[in-house]
């Protein structure tokens, strides 16, 4: 068990520079959130749902993380900072983070059945801040879902999901292959494609080269269309 702590103790600080020790990570209000959350659903599978209930208002009430008794979880959790909602049927895999603000929330299904209703988040997911990811819907492993991104739709593997609704934006190979991306968002301008970015500065610069030159070929046709002066006018002389 000690040994088991100490490994998840160790996999925080791997992803998180602040610490500079393991007691420190005891502190995190995310470790105990996962703590918590473990006798809860652990009561939840006993079918006392009512303890569960308790630990769970408790956890959120020490922590300001609030996760559901009946959400399962895998190992090395890991909960930055907080203010985070986990849904009842949400499935969430190995070595996951997730930054503060976010949802991992449900949608009211039609035929009025619980079901699955929350999502599922495959192993080394990283969930970026504010993010709000809805429905019975699957983020592939070692996605990434940027900062305020609102996810609805499948995720696939590997992919980073940017802007609302979010959309798959491609990403150097050497980011891709990165076991670990701070904060689920692969560049400084998360919500702008700079491929296109680059391209639409290409054409705006062409079409303000094309105006100018327009201007001038504009200027010498009023040029060439002035009248020529009355050829009897008496020149002014010098002297």
């Amino acid at each position: 068990m000690f040994r088991r702590l100490t490994e998840y103790l160790d996999s925080i600080e791997a992803r998180d520079p602040a610490p500079r020790s393991r007691w420190e990570v005891l502190l995190y209000p995310g470790l105990w959130a996962v703590g918590f959350h473990r006798v809860a659903h652990w009561l939840f599978n006993g079918r006392l749902f009512f303890l569960a209930r308790l630990v769970n208002h408790l956890g959120r009430f020490f922590t300001g993380i609030d996760i559901h008794p009946g959400a399962r979880i895998g190992r090395h959790l890991f909960i930055d900072h907080g203010f985070t909602v986990i849904g009842e049927t949400a499935e969430i895999g190995d070595n996951v983070t997730i930054y503060q603000c976010v949802t991992l929330g449900g949608t009211n299904p039609a035929n009025g059945v619980g079901g699955k209703r929350h999502p599922t988040l495959q192993d080394g997911v990283i969930v970026g801040s504010g993010a709000q990811i809805l429905g019975p819907i699957t983020v592939g492993a070692r996605a990434r879902v940027g900062a305020n991104a609102v996810v609805t739709e499948d995720v696939p593997e590997g992919a980073t999901m940017v802007g609302v609704k979010a959309r798959s934006t491609l990403v150097p190979a050497e980011t891709w292959q990165r076991e670990f991306m701070p904060y689920g968002t692969p560049c400084q301008e998360p919500c702008s494609d700079s491929a296109e970015l680059a391209a639409d500065t290409k054409r705006l610069a062409a079409l303000e080269e094309e105006v100018a030159l327009l201007r001038q070929e504009l200027a010498a046709l009023r040029e060439a269309a002035r009248p020529a002066p009355p050829s009897g006018t008496r020149r002014q002389s010098g002297g």
